[in-house]
């Protein structure tokens, strides 16, 4: 399967919906019980984007997206603003293929661009094939919560992995860099 990597636009966003839809359903990658609304997504992704974060898509030869993967504020107290966490979602018929870990990729490589320090992946359900992805990729993991969810009639895991982004702690930070609007004190 052949695909590219381009950023994400509005008109992603069925597309987009469709697959964060699917994973709510069906999966254990989100917490969420039900599926969001488009109009919800979209705004999500608004506030995402207005944000100045990357958010990303692989699509096919044809255009159609395959699955989507951006990085985001871990919290929004000012302390972490050098700190980002990211979520991957793919189709179905996409998982599997190397799209994931080129999504990952294209996050790290993004937001070390832009100046953050540390990267966290926060894996619902200590999904070992996202385990295996975050690793390939040079995450650590930093340990297991467990039976932090439950979901589709059983407690989940949540594992936390986390990977150095640029000088990482090697340096101080520049200030006055990240929107202020995020972030509380």
């Amino acid at each position: 399967m052949t695909f590219t990597l381009r950023d994400a636009v509005a008109a992603d966003l069925p597309a987009i919906t469709e697959i964060y839809r699917e994973s709510v359903l069906n999966g254990v990658a989100t917490y969420e019980l039900t599926p969001p609304s488009e109009a919800e997504m979209a705004l999500r992704f608004s506030t995402i984007t207005g944000s100045g974060y990357p958010y990303v898509a692989a699509v096919d030869e044809r255009g159609i997206v395959l699955g989507y993967a951006y990085a985001f504020a871990f919290r929004t107290r000012a302390a972490y603003r050098f700190l980002v966490e990211d979520s991957i979602y793919l189709a179905p018929e996409a998982r599997g293929r190397g799209i994931g870990r080129a999504l990952l990729e294209e996050l790290v490589r993004r937001s070390t661009a832009l100046g953050f320090r540390q990267m966290v992946a926060v894996i619902g359900g200590a999904h070992p094939a996202s385990i295996a992805v975050h690793r390939a990729v040079g995450f650590a993991h930093q340990g297991t919560m467990k039976a932090t969810g439950f979901k589709h009639g059983r407690w989940l895991d949540t594992a936390i992995m986390q990977l150095p982004l640029g000088e990482g702690t090697d340096t101080l930070p520049p200030e006055g860099v990240y929107p202020d609007t995020l972030y509380r004190s």
